[in-house]
């Protein structure tokens, strides 16, 4: 990892690291770390164990002190949301984490970069390598900033499909909704689906994603949107 887009993440996240191997680490896939073995490089992944421990506390306590009247099986629902991996990616692409990462040739070429779980996966190391460097204090900064934000965006994006089918047994009792592929992108190795979701003969949102189910995840967020600006 080049020493200006080690300065440049660090601008990114407005963290300094003393030890800037460790944030290289945290960019480490594994994929980079097998091909490079005369580096002596390691990968991410026990940073990633790490950073999801201080993730957990570090959202539980946000949510425990920010709903004090909220049950606990609702605390749990609504953590479960912030720190579920479509979140994480979501949280990890409004910073361009996906630019940093140091993936293997062959990662790389079958779309590595843009694939959720080595994002989110990333994220987590990168709250890990904060932990160790600069101690709980500043990870737990980094989490609130860009991770335990926009809580209830965050909760209408996790629970899309069930909110979107909530709202149409209460609006509109006698229409179904249906998931339909109706393109696909890219080569098979990286292929991206485009799912519309449909209330009755109505197109109501478009959805991409990696996986069949993150495209309908997607377009079921969009229909909420429209949905709720027409409340």
């Amino acid at each position: 990892m080049r020493e200006w887009k080690i300065s440049e993440l660090e601008q990114v996240i407005g963290y300094q690291f003393r030890d800037k191997k460790m944030l290289v680490n945290a960019m480490c896939h594994s994929s980079y770390a097998n091909e490079h073995r005369k580096k002596l490089l390691h990968d991410n992944e026990r940073l990633e164990f790490l950073g999801d421990a201080v993730l957990e506390v570090t959202s539980s306590d946000f949510l425990f002190r920010q709903y004090p009247d909220m049950p606990e099986g609702q605390l749990t629902k609504l953590r479960a949301s912030i720190v579920c991996e479509p979140t994480l990616a979501l949280c990890a692409r409004e910073i361009s984490l996906e630019k940093y990462l140091l993936l293997g040739k062959g990662e790389e070429h079958t779309g590595g970069r843009f694939r959720a779980s080595i994002i989110s996966d990333a994220m987590e190391a990168l709250i890990g390598a904060i932990y160790l460097d600069g101690g709980f204090a500043n990870a737990k900064e980094f989490v609130e900033k860009y991770i335990l934000t926009d809580i209830e965006h965050k909760k209408l994006f996790y629970d899309s499909k069930t909110i979107l089918q909530e709202l149409v047994q209460r609006d509109y009792k006698d229409e179904e909704i249906r998931y339909e592929i109706i393109g696909e992108e890219g080569p098979d190795h990286a292929k991206h689906f485009i799912v519309e979701v449909r209330i009755g003969e109505k197109s109501a949102g478009l959805g991409k994603g990696s996986t069949k189910k993150a495209a309908e995840q997607e377009a079921a967020y969009r229909a909420i949107i429209d949905l709720k600006g027409k409340q």
